[in-house]
């Protein structure tokens, strides 16, 4: 069955995808991200390596269906990230608040570093395309992703 390797490819694809589109609004469009927003990639940061190691370990299908599975559970919590994001940009919930700082120093260094950062909120969407923010959008098509690899790795189990 072709339902493992199509697996392994999502689970590599879309947090690739994904991330090169974080990054493309970030860069290109000028859209520096809040915390929530890091908070998204962190898992797509994970599931890009244990993709990799799943298709190195094609030789070995159960060990690549778990990397390949281990890839889409960090690409699902992604989504959920994502949508509780969008939830707080919708403002059907309170988002939690955080500060922080990227260095040391002083008192005075830390206070400019804060006020030479932007301000990016993450209860306000900078940017929507048919009423849906980029954290909505993460939501959705991690979410998707995610329950499209479990499905395979189940119908991969069954054969």
């Amino acid at each position: 069955m072709k339902s493992l390797p199509l697996a392994r490819a999502i689970a590599l694809l879309t947090p690739l995808a994904l991330l090169g589109g974080a990054y493309a609004f970030q860069y290109i469009g000028g859209l520096p991200p809040c915390e929530m927003c890091w908070w998204q990639r962190y898992p797509h940061f994970a599931a890009v390596p244990l993709a990799l190691i799943a298709y190195a370990l094609k030789g070995k299908p159960c060990w690549s269906a778990l990397f390949a599975g281990l890839a889409g559970l960090a690409i699902g919590i992604s989504g959920l990230i994502g949508l509780f994001h969008a939830g707080v940009e919708y403002h059907w919930w309170q988002g939690l608040t955080a500060c922080s700082t990227s260095g040391g120093g002083s008192s005075a260094d830390i206070l400019n570093q804060i006020m030479a950062s932007p301000l990016t909120r993450c209860d306000a969407a900078p940017w929507s395309l048919f009423g849906i923010s980029i954290a909505g959008y993460n939501g959705l098509l991690s979410g998707a992703a995610a329950l499209a690899i479990l499905a395979l790795l189940l119908r991969w189990r069954k054969a």
